[in-house]
């Protein structure tokens, strides 16, 4: 038994003597250190990540072999032969054009460089360290070519979920996956004076940034492979999967308030004039230099699970953003961005079970709790000077929760087939509050806070995949099939009686809302048409700034999906690759389509590939746009007028003839070219996307004719044919010059959407899709967006200069809706001319600005960093409108944002 032990003693000792510490560093190949870049020793857990200067200290075994990875670089394996081991991964120019991508193909040998199609991977850990935009829009909106996002003021929930878009679509027409998954849309459905009305999208700002390891866009259709919603293209976002790694960071920034323009005395911010923390009346005082001041606060931890590959890795983020306050009209004194508190917690993790088979999950929470200011109600019936005198500010609040959920089970079979099983579950729900608000019906009895009601959308969604890669056929073959079935739900629920209803002078509800048979019943206490049996109506009802959803607003409607694909790619060479694919579609209240694709590449020489692709596409109309109604009741001199925004279903709609909603239809077409020459990289990319019934929202209709309970109508319908076409761009250069790097990136995009058709049957163009509605439709396509982003870096410092350039914008404002009589000059004029000097005299027209974003960053040791910089560094806004704009303030919501510049510090931590 001596011997044994001895014996395994000195096995012990052999072992820990064996035991070596390496060190090194990690390049790229123009001799930039990366930091972050994730060390391992292969066959283990242990691992390591570079700091900040690419520097790294590992203990391994001897003879070990480490692998270096690093997004968008390709990944590198050295065995360990003595202490010291520098390594430079390679990676062509700026563009990250070799790093194996999810989205787009089912091919996991595909690269950026060799797919078919234009995607764009966005090392997001990089580009937050050298920003100071703190929400993914913004990110996106900045380094992605054809993304587009617009901050919202005065257009109720729009205010607190950005509207996003690519290539000029709408927002729902831009398919978001996490790790290659389906994520849930908002429940959210645009409506009021905002990008994209009549759209719910997906809220890209639930997932903390901290915790996402790449961003790919694929900026093509893609709905042949992915299903609904990919008209314009996919974004998938891959989560962090680093261990043994504590990173985070601290940022404070605050906006300029100096607007620059011609603003009369008093409005907000040029005189001192300020709304009360409540939103109510006014205050004068010593003007604020700065508004919006926004604390973020995130970190990221991974641990390894079991000693096969195994992690867990964890991100929280705090926000907390404060409002900004901008020149309004003294009937929108609160013109500004939202206050936004928000705290969200996510997790990614993979636990192998066997050497070819690994358990997944990854999801998370958000919570979000917002407050923006309605119009303001300065005299009138709305009025009660007793609570409000000289007027008041409502203000719309939101409790937003966001939570998801995705579990599965990759596998690998001994032939070769790659399988995955899954089910994603997610939920948003949407509730509102209205506060510094008033029942004006009620008097000085009323409340002056109400819980509003909201609506929430749940999804869950099956996938079974699998796919196979043949070598021996020619160059390779790629097959894959699966299928998914997913179930959607979408629910109104009402809120407080008072949020929506209207009482008599002796505080009763002149309406019964517990009978939804019918528009409108009486409430049994209540016989207008008896002056001696109740009291009258004195003023308007419901909560100012946001009406309650009533019972009669409630629903609870759900459908179901079923799909099968089929996905092929053939490297028929070296240089010519073809792929298509073919996806079946069922839904449970519509019914089915046939969706196909095919894309090629060829490598015209080493250093040029051209690719290109054609497809057809669908947009199924999301419940929301099939079930949405609010109804809410004005009072005035002539009587009560009920006003329903009618659900597709509502024999209201089908008395003006609207038929039942069908899938948008798509046809993409795309060519572009991608040259790659030592330092320099460049991809060019045309397309064109024809969209053939597209929903929209219509006007204001005359319903009494119908004799239906309700005076003005409104209605989602497939009301337009689109057709876009456009130009991405993206230039990079990237050298170091001794200790000198140096880089220059330049993205751009050129659209144009023309609105083909307007599909108003027998009823009113002007109503059912009018002049004012094209405008706000083609200003989600802004003709062109460029910007150049220039880098430099040596040792302990680096900076960042950036200059974007938004292109013209021209929106129609209010007075479009004026008596066209009143625009007349001339007794000879025709109709046609004085339509046209109306069109002139309410066209609004941003002129194109360049924007100019600097950042500094400094080493302060290994392991932290200090960033400070400026978005908007020159406080440009944009140019200067009159009082007929959509959301009363001096600016409509266009891309460059109308909050001026915003300065901020940021430091980093590493450990």
């Amino acid at each position: 038994m001596k011997k044994i032990a001895l014996f395994l003693f000195l096995i012990n000792s052999t072992f820990l003597f064996a035991q070596k510490e390496v060190s090194g560093n990690v390049k790229d190949k123009s001799g930039a250190p990366l930091p972050g870049v994730n060390v391992v020793e292969k066959g283990t857990s242990n691992g390591v990540s570079t700091d900040f200067e690419g520097n790294f200290v590992i203990k391994v075994n001897e003879g070990a072999t480490l692998t270096f990875s690093y997004v968008g670089f390709s990944t590198v394996e050295k065995i360990v032969s003595g202490n010291n081991l520098n390594i430079v991964l390679d990676e062509s120019g700026g563009q990250i054009l070799n790093d194996v991508v999810v989205v787009g193909s089912r091919n996991t040998k595909r690269t950026v460089v060799n797919s078919a199609v234009p995607i764009d991977v966005i090392n997001v850990k990089e580009v937050t360290t050298q920003s100071g935009k703190i929400e993914i829009n913004e990110l996106l909106q900045y380094v992605a070519p054809s993304f587009n996002a617009n901050k919202q003021s005065g257009s109720d929930g729009a205010d607190h979920v950005d509207p996003a878009s690519l290539r000029g679509m709408g927002p729902d027409q831009t398919l978001v996956l996490i790790n290659g998954k389906r994520r849930h849309q908002s429940s959210l459905i645009n409506l009021f004076g905002t990008r994209g009305r009549g759209n719910t999208g997906t809220d890209l700002n639930t997932i903390p940034a901290a915790s996402i390891k790449r961003i790919e866009i694929l900026r093509d259709g893609a709905a042949a492979q992915y299903g609904s919603d990919a008209i314009a293209g996919v974004i998938n976002i891959v989560m962090n999967d680093n261990i043994n790694e504590l990173t985070g960071s601290v940022t404070y920034g605050a906006y300029n308030t100096n607007a620059k323009g011609d603003f009369p005395a008093g409005t907000a911010n040029t005189d001192g004039y300020r709304l009360d923390q409540n939103g109510n009346g006014n205050t004068f005082g010593k003007d604020q230099a700065f508004d919006g001041g926004s604390v973020k606060v995130a970190a990221n931890y991974g641990v390894a699970v079991g000693d096969k590959g195994g992690y867990a890795n964890f991100t929280t983020e705090f926000l907390n953003k404060n409002k900004t306050l901008r020149p309004g009209f003294d009937f929108r004194k609160g013109f500004g961005e939202a206050e936004i508190q928000s705290f969200n917690l996510f997790g990614n993790l993979a636990i192998p079970i066997s050497e070819k088979t690994e358990f997944y999950a990854f999801g998370g929470r958000n919570y979000r709790n917002t407050d923006a200011y309605a119009f303001t109600r300065n005299d009138g019936e709305r009025v009660v000077e007793e609570v409000y005198p000289g007027g008041y500010t409502p203000r719309i609040t939101s409790n937003i929760i966001d939570n998801s959920f995705a579990a599965g089970i990759r596998s690998q079979t001994a032939s070769g087939w790659k399988i995955d099983f899954s089910n994603t579950y997610g939920k948003n729900s949407f509730h509102y509050y209205v506060k510094g608000t008033i029942n004006a019906s009620l008097l000085e009895a009323s409340p002056t806070e109400f819980d509003a009601g909201g609506h929430s959308l749940t999804q869950n969604t099956t996938n079974f995949d699998i796919s196979k890669n043949y070598e021996s056929v020619l160059d390779g073959l790629n097959l894959a099939f699966g299928a998914e079935y997913r179930t959607e739900k979408f629910n109104i629920f009402s809120g407080e009686e008072g949020s929506y209803a209207t009482y008599d002078t002796e505080g009763r509800p002149i309406t019964d809302p517990s009978n939804q048979s019918a528009p409108t019943i009486p409430n049994p206490d209540y016989d207008p048409s008896d002056p001696e049996s109740s009291p009258t109506i004195s003023r308007p009802g419901g909560s100012q700034g946001f009406p309650g959803y009533s019972p009669k607003n409630v629903i609870d409607k759900n459908r179901s999906n079923l799909s099968l694909y089929t996905d092929a790619e053939l490297d028929v060479t070296e240089a010519f690759m073809l792929s298509g694919a073919v996806r079946f579609e069922n839904y449970s209240d519509f019914g089915s389509t046939i969706n196909g694709k095919l894309a090629s590449r060829l490598k015209l020489t080493d250093n040029l590939n051209l690719r290109g692709s054609v497809s057809t596409g669908f947009r199924a109309p999301s419940l929301a746009q099939i079930y949405y109604n609010l109804r809410f009741t004005n009072f005035s001199s002539g009587g009560a007028t009920e006003v329903l925004l009618s659900p597709n279903n509502s024999p209201v709609t089908k008395a003006f003839g609207i038929d039942d909603l069908n899938e948008e239809k798509a046809v993409n077409g795309s060519l572009g070219l991608t040259a790659n020459f030592g330092d320099f990289t460049a991809t060019v990319d045309g397309y064109l996307i024809n969209v053939k019934d597209r929903i929209v929202l219509t006007g204001y209709f005359d319903a009494t004719q119908y004799n239906l309970g309700v005076d003005k109508a409104q209605f989602f319908v497939n009301g337009v044919d689109t057709k876009t076409m456009g130009l991405d761009v993206v230039l990079s250069w990237k050298k170091t010059i001794n200790e000198n790097r140096f880089g220059a990136t330049l993205v751009g995009n050129i659209n144009d959407m023309k609105i083909d058709k307007v599909k108003n049957g027998d009823l009113e163009e002007k109503t059912f899709f009018g002049e004012r509605d094209k405008a706000f439709l083609l200003a989600s396509a802004p003709p062109n967006k460029f910007g150049l982003n220039l880098n430099y870096g040596r040792k302990w410092f680096d900076a960042g200069l950036a200059f974007t350039r938004f292109s013209e914008v021209k929106l129609l404002d209010y007075q479009m809706d004026e008596d066209p009589e009143d625009y007349r000059t001339d007794p000879s004029e025709t109709d046609e001319q004085v339509f046209a000097n109306q069109k002139r005299a309410a066209t609004d027209t941003y002129g194109a600005k360049i924007v100019t974003d600097l950042t500094l960053g400094f080493k302060l040791s290994k392991s932290t960093k200090l960033s400070i910089g400026a978005n908007n560094l020159l406080n440009i806004y944009p140019d200067q409108q009159d009082d007929w704009v959509e959301a009363g303030g001096y600016w409509d919501a266009v891309q460059m944002g109308f909050s001026g510049a915003y300065y901020y510090a940021r430091l980093g931590f590493n450990f």
